[in-house]
Order: C-alpha cells, then structure tokens, then sequence
C-alpha cells in the first residue's frame, strides 16, 4: 500500500467535502428514507437493497410500484400478507432476471420472517456473534434461514430458481454480497445522515464494504485492494485496508466513493480535467500516464 498516512489524509478531505446527502434520491437508500419507523426501515431497506442493481432509472420505478402497494406502513402489510389474497396486487411486476414470481416470493419470504420473529433484525442477531471478525458468519446464517423456508406457496412447489437465489447470496459461496452488505451499512451506520443506525447491537467496524464496479475499480486506484476478481475476499481485504484509516467505521466512505463512480466525477478512463480537481488525485494510480506529478509520497 502506498503511503498510509497520504491516503488517510486524501481519503478524510475526500469524506469531508463530499455532500452526502444530496445524492440520496439518486440512489436506493431514497426509499427507506421515506419512513420513520424502524420496523418500516429495515422492511423496505432489504427490499430496495436486494433490486438494487442496473441502472437507478431502471429498477426505481419497479420498487415505486411495491412500496405502493404495501402503503404507509410496509411491516403491517407484511405482517398480514396473504399469499392468495394479496399475490394479485403484484401481477406484471418483475426485474431484468427477477421474474413476478420471483419477486412475490421475496415479499413472502420477508413476511414469513416477521410473523416468525417479529423483525428481520431479531433473525440476523439471532447468528451474530460478536466476538467474529465480521458480520459474514451472521449474514451466512441468515441467509441460509431464508433459504430453508417453503416456497411451496409461491412457486406451486419447493424450489428456488435463479431468479429467487439471486436476492440470497452468501460470503461461504464467494459472492461480494454487496446488496446484503449495503442493507447492513444502512442498518448499522449512524452520524452522516445517510445510514439509520437502527441494529445499533451491531457495531460499524465489523461491517464488510459493499462491492460493485466502481468500487472495485476506486480501490484499485488508490491501492487498497491488487485483486482482479469482485468476490467476498475483495471486499474483506478492503475493508480490512479502510479499517488502518477509521478502524471503528471502515465503511463510512463507501457511499461518497460509489456515487463519485455513478456520477462521472470518477471517470472509467484518467481525465486531467476530471482527476485534477479530485482529492484522491494524489494518491491515484491511474493518473501516472497522464502528465500531473504525484506526490514522492503517493508513489509508494
């Protein structure tokens, strides 16, 4: 890693002048941000978390359709679903991969997990551990609780299709997780007016980063991670190198770093116009071809 204190520095002023909250309705943490209540929150965050990829303009209007149909509150409804009453009200909704069915059973799944343990958070500190390195034992076993469910009463049978098993991957197949991973930065992380910090029994520093394109893509660049393939060992080594900078919230940079690739501030190509003005340009990897000088210091 190039030199830690630089990118410590480069990282926290990147935080700082970052304006977080004005993203927020560009992107799918808009949708628990329109509930108050906490059972409501954590609802609607793992279902706009687990649509949540593709493009926002593209799976925005498919949550705007669900959380309609659920009403003010997303956990009373939930709470009194009714696979034949209410499978009806969601006819025609699907996503790229997720078919209708698909997505009938996600609601169902959740709403089997409320009337079984009252909170989807009761489940997952049902498998939380907190003398684990991070909160990957936990979201194994709450997945595999999930998947164990019948799915008898959506699909006419047990089974679990593809489309099923792509809202439920789990760290012990490799998988970054990066859905479930951004659902827990939501519920676990407080103090930027972004996350909720409702599972407050769970602290930030055992949470794993998110990981898509543009943060496998940042991090490289900026040397926290030498690794090619986006898997779960990306996103622990990661985060593992952010926990050096802010050991207690590892994550905390996550959102700024994702919305600087969404945006185009961070571009795919090395731009001096775009990087020049950036505050990780000093410890950017991919500026070298380009004709700004770093830093002694930012070379490693």
């Amino acid at each position: 890693m190039q030199n830690a204190l630089l990118i410590k520095e480069c990282l926290d002023n990147f935080y700082k002048s970052y304006n977080l909250t004005e993203r927020i309705n560009s992107d799918p943490i808009e949708f628990p941000h329109r509930y108050k209540r906490p059972e409501d929150i954590e609802v609607v965050g793992l279902i706009a978390s687990s649509l949540a990829y593709g493009k926002v303009t593209l799976f925005k209007p498919v949550l705007e359709r669900i959380f309609k149909i659920m009403g003010e509150s997303p956990s009373d409804f939930l709470l009194h679903f009714d696979i034949k009453k209410n499978a009806p009200l969601f006819t025609d909704i699907k996503y790229r991969m997720n078919k209708n069915e698909d997505i009938l059973c996600l609601i169902y799944l959740v709403s089997a997990v409320l009337k079984e343990h009252g909170s989807l958070q009761r489940l997952f500190m049902s498998f939380y551990n907190p003398m684990d390195d991070d909160i990957g034992p936990a979201l194994s076993g709450f997945v595999d609780y999930i998947l164990k469910i019948d799915t008898s009463a959506v699909y006419g049978k047990d089974i679990r299709p593809f489309g099923l098993l792509q809202f439920l991957p789990s760290p012990v197949k490799g998988s970054t997780c990066k859905r479930f991973n951004m659902f827990l930065r939501w519920m676990v992380r407080s103090g930027d007016g972004v996350d909720f910090g409702i599972w407050n029994h769970v602290p930030p520093s055992q949470l794993i980063i998110p990981i898509d394109t543009h943060i496998a893509r940042i991090s490289r660049n900026i040397s926290l991670t030498n690794r090619k393939s986006a898997d779960w060992k990306m996103a622990k080594e990661i985060t593992e190198n952010l926990k050096i900078f802010a050991p207690d919230d590892p994550v905390k940079y996550d959102f700024a770093l994702c919305h600087m690739g969404i945006s185009g501030d961070c571009p795919t190509v090395a731009s001096i116009d775009k990087c020049g003005k950036c505050n990780l340009s000093e410890i950017c990897i991919a500026l070298e071809p380009l004709t700004l000088v770093l830093s002694p210091e930012g070379r490693g």
